[in-house]
């Protein structure tokens, strides 16, 4: 038996879950390769600069900075060493069809002033809803999060009938929030948290409340510099513990043997192939694809996998303009008029909506560096069905939305937008897909419904074979860079485990 400081791990792209998995492996001793097919790091985590203009491509929002700690602490280092944080408050900035604009503040007396307006009542419904999220939270926390269970069978085990009485997992999102909360304001804003996993309010079960306490009591940060900056921390990371990082190698096949997987075949930039042998392989690739396009799973285990439907997609719009729009907050929600009819649309339906509820992200508000003097850097993100081919979509069909998308922000208050573009960067559901391998052009892994998995999503160590593992968005916890950077630690820990007990 090889030992475990001699034992080989290959990583199957450079996302934040595989580079987390990665690094924590290195540290503990084993010989990691990370094999990404394309030529960065950060998989959907991403950067474009063009004409002065500095456009984050993935992720807007870091949330939980202490996820990330362990991935950068050791050897006297800190988080903090390598990327610097800014608070981002307001954190959200919401406008209604009406006029009507919310700033969502974490500051609590700025926040309870911005409620006074619509009355002591709905300030007291707010603050009993943050304490209903914050226990939520701590539930899900202590169990789901930070022991990395991965089942409805292990959630039981965990907490037990008794105790799971406390989460709401009876009710929908919005049907809690409904109970809740008077203020139709508050409800669209409330119930919108659930952009973080590119699902719907009215589908994804209660205790998903507890989103809205990750941004309360632990910040809306910005990485000093863009994004990116974070996905250059890991690469920095993965050298300083001796990980051999490959890019421009795409994996196009596990092979296995009698119930293990023994290494990987990809090919490089340059066209030649080569083999990786592996006693553990983690695939940072979404575990539907990868199952179909570098297993060939049989159709038993596809069938088995359903329940894990994809998350929503987007067309996401990169704007550098001449002018600056100073109504926009760092973070900014356009909302439907209709909510829910725009939730029941796209994730019922799998239509393109009609009226969307966009995301914009105005970054140059926190760091005027991502823009020339005088000029403004903005993203647009509506959430759209995944690709879906009983209901195919042209490339045609998502540019007819995005003009549907500008002329909304020009409606509500972004007054001749098209006039001042300059720079402008385009992608669809089909350069998500073909970029990152993602199921359908999914952004955010597995949808969460509580019907069809109880916002569970695919386990992180195979059925099949028994030193196979799955990090990122489409595993347990989830979407988002706090829940994929945790995937991954979870799956070092599991392989460290696993590796002593074989070594025994």
């Amino acid at each position: 038996m090889r030992s475990v400081e001699k034992r080989r791990v290959v990583v199957i792209g450079a996302g934040l879950g595989g580079m987390s998995a990665a690094i924590m492996l290195a540290r503990s001793g084993f010989q990691v390769t990370v094999l990404e097919k394309n030529a960065n790091v950060g998989g959907k985590l991403n950067v474009l600069e063009t004409e002065g203009f500095r456009f984050d491509l993935g992720p807007s929002i870091f949330t939980l900075p202490q996820i990330f700690r362990p991935v950068f602490e050791g050897d006297g280092k800190r988080l903090e060493d390598y990327v610097t944080l800014e608070r981002v408050d307001p954190q959200w900035r919401n406008f209604f069809e009406d006029g009507t604009v919310v700033d969502l503040w974490e500051d609590k007396e700025k926040m309870r002033a911005e409620l006074e307006r619509f009355g002591s009542r709905d300030v007291k419904q707010y603050e009993e809803f943050l304490a209903y999220s914050r226990r939520q939270y701590e539930i899900v926390e202590r169990g789901y999060l930070r022991e990395g269970l991965d089942t409805f069978g292990q959630f039981v085990r965990f907490y037990g009938w008794t105790e799971a009485r406390d989460l709401d997992y009876m009710h929908s999102m919005a049907g809690s929030i409904r109970r809740r909360l008077r203020n139709r304001y508050l409800r669209d804003i409330f119930e919108y948290f659930i952009k973080y996993v590119g699902s719907s309010a009215l589908e994804s079960p209660a205790f998903m409340n507890l989103m809205p306490n990750i941004q309360m009591e632990f910040g809306l940060w910005y990485v000093s510099g863009g994004l990116y900056e974070l996905a250059k921390a890991f690469r920095r990371r993965l050298d300083e513990c001796g990980v051999r990082l490959m890019l421009g190698q795409e994996v196009v096949r596990i092979d296995h043997d009698r119930g293990s997987v023994t290494g990987v075949q990809a090919r490089g930039s340059d066209g030649a192939t080569g083999f990786f042998e592996a006693d553990y392989v983690v695939s940072n690739m979404e575990v539907i694809p990868a199952m179909q396009k570098l297993l060939g799973a049989p159709k038993a285990e596809m069938k088995k996998l359903r329940r894990f439907k994809p998350s929503c997609s987007g067309i996401v719009v990169h704007l550098g303009l001449d002018r600056v729009y100073p109504q926009l907050a760092h973070h900014n929600f356009f909302y439907s008029k209709d909510l829910h009819g725009h939730f029941r649309r796209v994730f019922r339906e799998g239509r393109l909506p009609d009226d969307p509820t966009l995301y914009v992200v105005a970054p140059t508000r926190t760091d005027p560096s991502q823009a020339p003097a005088g000029c403004d850097n903005i993203k647009i993100l509506p959430h759209i069905p995944a690709l879906d081919e009983q209901r195919p979509t042209t490339r045609e069909d998502y540019g007819a939305l995005k003009e549907i998308c500008l002329d909304k922000l020009e409606r509500m208050g972004l007054t001749d937008l098209r006039r001042h573009i300059v720079v402008e960067d385009f992608w669809t559901p089909f350069d998500i897909e073909a970029r990152y391998g993602s199921n359908r052009g999914s952004i955010y892994g597995v949808v969460c419904d509580r019907r069809s998995n109880f916002a569970f999503k695919a386990p992180k160590q195979s059925t099949l074979f028994r030193n196979l593992y799955f990090v990122g968005g489409s595993t347990n916890p989830g979407a988002g860079m706090p829940m994929v950077t945790l995937s991954g630690q979870h799956v070092a820990r599991m392989i460290a485990e696993q590796s002593a007990k074989e070594a025994q």
